[in-house]
């Protein structure tokens, strides 16, 4: 099968959240044993990921930085963790490709995901990130044009549009590398944001884009048959953090999307994972959310919430 896999932060960082190059890379290389498992399996696969640790310590270089040199923009953060992310990933791949005796090609794609100029996020910027700062220290920023919100208590936080992505751009290139026997890490961080100017020119934005919506986007572009979503939990929970919780087994994608209207599930967590498999499954693939731990399993069609087309 074709599968795609989207690596939460879990997968990226120490059990307590730690993003010191070493907790990435442990991190990222007992990951990978999971992912091999599949591609010694026969499968082909293609990964993307989570940046948020990543880009959040590129953004506190930004700030202790800002007084003297130019703040590097988001487009850029998410391209140079993309790089650098992928190259750790390719690393441990194949470490762990050579242990089940497995030669596997592994590349990586900087990806850029389009994203359309008047979408409304833009106007009006709402996703907070990087940490709290003092007036006077966000004030150096805004100065170079970043938008910060105060919030009562804690300090000033910076805020960004986060657009609904539109097209993988570079999908095609990982189409042709994964028939090709490449397994791809591609459009991670959820694609670096990229819009379309009057003139046709493409060029990046302020913004950061969900990365489970872009996994969805680009498992429809290369014809996946199954799109994963890793996580830190087994299953999508009902009533959540209540006496009444229950897991979500297998489903359609209409009957999740009834579930997910009742529940309102969090939008900074389960939210859009449980719209990223609804929207595959609507395309007639089949979505899945499950633990790292599950992902062979759960492929199988024997773990995780499991959604399937109507």
């Amino acid at each position: 099968m074709r599968i795609v896999i989207a690596l939460g932060g879990n997968a990226m960082t120490s059990p307590d959240g730690r993003a010191r190059v070493e907790d990435q890379q442990q991190a990222i290389s007992a990951a990978c044993e999971h992912i091999a498992d599949l591609v010694a399996a026969g499968h082909d696969v293609l990964l993307t990921h989570g940046n948020g640790p990543q880009v959040g310590n590129l953004l506190l270089k930004n700030e202790l930085s800002a007084s003297a040199v130019p703040p590097v923009p988001l487009d850029w953060c998410g391209a140079s963790t993309q790089a650098t992310i992928g190259m750790t990933v390719m690393n441990a791949l194949e470490a762990a490709l050579r242990k089940r005796g497995v030669e596997k090609p592994t590349a990586t794609l900087v990806s850029r995901t389009l994203v359309d100029a008047d979408d409304p996020h833009f106007r009006e910027p709402t996703k907070p990130i990087g940490r709290y700062l003092s007036e006077d220290d966000a004030r150096v920023l805004m100065e170079h044009g970043q938008h910060f919100v105060e919030v009562p208590g804690k300090g000033w936080r910076r805020v960004v549009a986060s657009p609904e992505p539109l097209e993988c751009l570079d999908a095609p290139a990982a189409d042709v590398l994964l028939g090709s026997g490449y397994v791809v890490v591609c459009s991670g961080g959820g694609g670096i944001p990229t819009v379309r100017r009057p003139d046709g020119a493409l060029t990046g934005a302020e913004a950061v884009i969900d990365k489970d919506l872009t996994a969805a986007l680009v498992a429809r572009h290369i014809n996946a048959d199954v799109l994963v979503i890793a996580t830190d939990v087994d299953h999508a929970v009902t009533d959540y953090g209540t006496p009444h919780a229950q897991p979500i087994g297998e489903l359609t994608a209409s009957e999740l999307r009834r579930i997910a209207v009742q529940q309102q599930f969090a939008a900074g967590s389960m939210g859009p994972k449980v719209e990223a498999v609804i929207r595959f499954a609507e395309s007639g693939g089949t979505g899945v959310i499950t633990s790292l731990s599950n992902i062979t399993d759960a492929v199988g069609g024997h773990a995780g919430t499991r959604v399937v087309p109507d």
